[in-house]
């Protein structure tokens, strides 16, 4: 294997990335970048591949969400705070159904490159470039808009580093105080038409705070129960902008991706001699790796070699999307795979990508109950072959947006256009959201976590 740099990427097969007019002003932004002070830092990396660690060990759980794909018009403190607060609900909920910690990783602050099937759209009989995301170019169907402007690279670390101040703010200042949590988590279970579900769950938690609450212990005085451990993820889709935030550790003369703590590599950019799989080879950040219904079991191992060569524990996410009517033909052939090669690797589950239908109004959707079914699958799965499914991975938000059918609120095909507001692929709205997690928190019971 070629020794690594963080441009060695430019000497393999590239695919999804943007063609800039203009290379001149690529570098010029590339240097600029370079020169910004680092949004994540390694300390805060290795502390969240340590709690990775735990997971492959079946000793605690990673839940996974955020945007499907961040914008720049809907960046507002309200929407990273609801969607935060979103995550904190499902976490507390997960916690006590799985009895272990939950790991909390958002796809946020940084999520804004999107792979796209085809290079370019026609409209009226006029082509331009597809949308790829706002770091890359306009969703607006214009052609000055649709034309790739290295520009948006600065106001995509902008955006992201306010994203990331914002959140630290949440988690250290008690805004995550355990108790503010669970009285909001009570809120959602009394709105609810079946709320009876939920209700015992809820109340359960309620009585573990108030046992712990008479022994003396709360949050004046345990800062674990006012504040949370809350980390970022994103694709490596826009090889360029993570080029040019990958620093070298002045303490430990590693070299991390500073754009976020985790970053994955998609289902379309996961194969052998792949651009992208070079440039995550030389990070020292956990990766993902997309799992979909293409990727032969024999190739992931050699992936699992390039990626992980030393096997270890943390270091690599296998991030299952099959499609609720495709896990068994495909999952348990991976599992088996992995579990024969010996390979230490946590096992997350995306209901999401495999499920998404369009309407029979033509509006892009994913049903609830089919995400479910998904997750209920693997979860089944993973115990009949002796494994443990220890990660979920969400395309949500904290708005009551209407871009998934069903679920408590029963949203049908016809209220789709209310509050259709994603960029890109349909979103579980708060509700929807934290249902899944109560759902999920009863199946891990039942299958014995």
């Amino acid at each position: 294997m070629t020794q690594w740099q963080t441009d060695s990427w430019k000497n393999f097969t590239i695919k999804h990335l943007p063609d800039y007019p203009d290379q001149n002003h690529l570098e010029e932004v590339e240097k600029t970048l370079n020169n910004f002070p680092p949004l994540v830092f390694a300390g805060e990396v290795r502390s969240l591949k340590r709690a990775l660690a735990d997971v492959t060990e079946g000793y605690a759980f990673l839940l996974q969400g955020g945007d499907c794909a961040e914008s720049f018009s809907e960046f507002h403190a309200d929407n990273i705070r609801d969607t935060f607060r979103v995550i904190l609900q499902m976490a507390v909920v997960l916690t006590s159904g799985a009895n272990m910690p939950v790991v909390k990783v958002g796809r946020i602050a940084g999520q804004f490159a999107k792979p796209r099937s085809s290079p370019t759209e026609t409209i009226d009989g006029v082509e331009l470039p597809s949308y790829t995301g706002d770091i890359i170019n306009d969703i607006r169907f214009e052609k000055d808009k649709r034309t790739p402007d290295p520009d948006r690279m600065l106001k995509a670390y902008s955006q992201a580093a306010s994203t990331l101040n914002l959140l630290r703010a949440f988690a250290d200042g008690g805004y995550a105080d355990l108790r503010h949590v669970q009285s909001w988590n009570m809120g959602f279970v009394k709105s609810g038409p079946q709320g009876e579900r939920y209700r015992h769950l809820a109340d359960q938690i309620q009585e573990s705070l108030n046992f712990m609450e008479a022994l003396g212990i709360n949050s004046n005085n345990t800062p674990q129960l006012r504040r949370v451990k809350y980390f970022t993820s994103h694709e490596a889709l826009l090889l360029p902008y993570e080029e040019a935030l990958t620093r070298v550790d002045s303490t430990s003369g590693d070299i991390y991706n500073t754009s976020a703590h985790f970053v994955w590599i998609g289902d379309r950019t996961r194969f052998l001699d792949s651009a992208h799989v070079e440039f995550c080879r030389g990070i020292k950040n956990p990766i993902g790796i997309k799992c979909g219904p293409s990727l032969d079991p024999d190739v992931l191992i050699e992936l699992l070699d390039v990626l992980n060569p030393s096997d270890e524990a943390g270091r690599i996410t296998l991030i299952a999307r099959f499609g609720h009517d495709k896990v068994k033909s495909y999952l348990p052939k991976l599992i088996r795979k992995v579990q024969q090669e010996g390979r230490t690797v946590v096992w997350s589950c995306d209901p999401m990508h495999g499920n998404t239908i369009k309407s029979s109004n033509g509006i892009k959707t994913r049903p609830f109950d089919q995400i479910i079914d998904e997750v209920k699958q693997n979860i089944r799965i993973h115990k009949s072959e002796g494994s443990f499914m220890g990660g979920i991975h969400l395309e949500m938000t904290g708005q009551n947006v209407t871009e998934c059918t069903g679920g408590l609120d029963d949203i049908s095909e016809a209220d789709l256009s209310d509050r259709y507001r994603t960029h890109c692929d349909p979103r579980l709205n708060a509700n929807q959201a934290i249902e899944l997690a109560f759902l999920i928190a009863d199946e891990l019971k039942k299958n014995g976590h």
